[in-house]
């Protein structure tokens, strides 16, 4: 049942235009325009290379948080949570496969992302391991920060609160402009978001071949408990 259910999320997912739009084409283009562009200073070395760590940082936002968010408000409100928690799928089981739909997702960018970043030129290095690691543990994070999000505002309160911080994020979470650029202590602090630290973690093991970035692993594990305890407190299947 968790595999069905599992499917049937992720098709949903990929025929949604908008789902699309953020899961794929945003991410896109600002890795193809950025790393062609002089626009912003990224740095020694070539700009591909510090631009696909944080450019896959917001691919997983954009699914496991605002995507997500997004979906399930609209559920919720239409009723469909309601209906599905009545059915023999338990409601443990709904969120798995939620989950599960993510993590395809997921793959399927960071693919397509990898395969664009080689083609202009990236050169990653470091642990595959470690990767793997910040990705799944930031998926955490942003899906119990987004399901939090979506159990307890209104679908339109979600629609509008998940986009802003997507776009706020966006600039200041390091992704495309280096965190350096807003002064030491800005710096401290946007290092203390999820997406500064997923982009930071994937930039010092893909583009500067770091081991396990403990700190930034850290603080992503820390806002996958918070945001996980929370949602499992607060969220409102009506």
């Amino acid at each position: 049942m968790i595999a069905a259910q599992a499917a049937l999320e992720t098709r949903m997912l990929l025929r949604n235009g908008e789902q699309l739009l953020l899961t794929v084409v945003i991410p896109t283009l600002l890795l193809v325009l950025f790393s062609s562009v002089d626009i912003v200073d990224t740095g020694k070395g070539e700009a591909v290379d510090f631009l696909a760590p944080g450019v896959l940082a917001l691919a997983v936002m954009s699914t496991a948080f605002t995507g997500q968010a997004i979906a399930t408000g609209f559920e919720r409100r239409y009723g469909v949570l309601k209906r599905l928690a009545s059915s023999p799928l338990p409601r443990w089981g709904l969120m798995t496969a939620k989950t599960a739909s993510v993590l395809v997702t997921e793959v399927l960018q960071v693919v397509l992302l990898t395969v664009i970043a080689f083609a202009l030129g990236w050169s990653p290095h470091g642990n595959p391991a470690a990767v793997v690691a910040l990705l799944v543990v930031g998926t955490a994070a942003f899906s119990g920060l987004g399901l939090l999000m979506a159990g307890t505002l209104k679908a339109e309160a979600t629609l509008a609160a998940a986009n802003l911080v997507f776009l706020l994020l966006l600039v200041g979470g390091g992704v495309i402009v280096p965190l350096e650029k807003f002064g030491p202590a800005g710096e401290r602090i946007l290092g203390l978001l999820p997406i500064s630290a997923l982009s930071d973690g994937l930039r010092d093991v893909l583009q500067h071949g770091a081991g396990m970035p403990w700190g930034d692993l850290g603080v992503l594990a820390a806002w996958a408990v918070v945001g996980l305890a929370a949602a499992g407190r607060f969220f409102r299947w009506e």
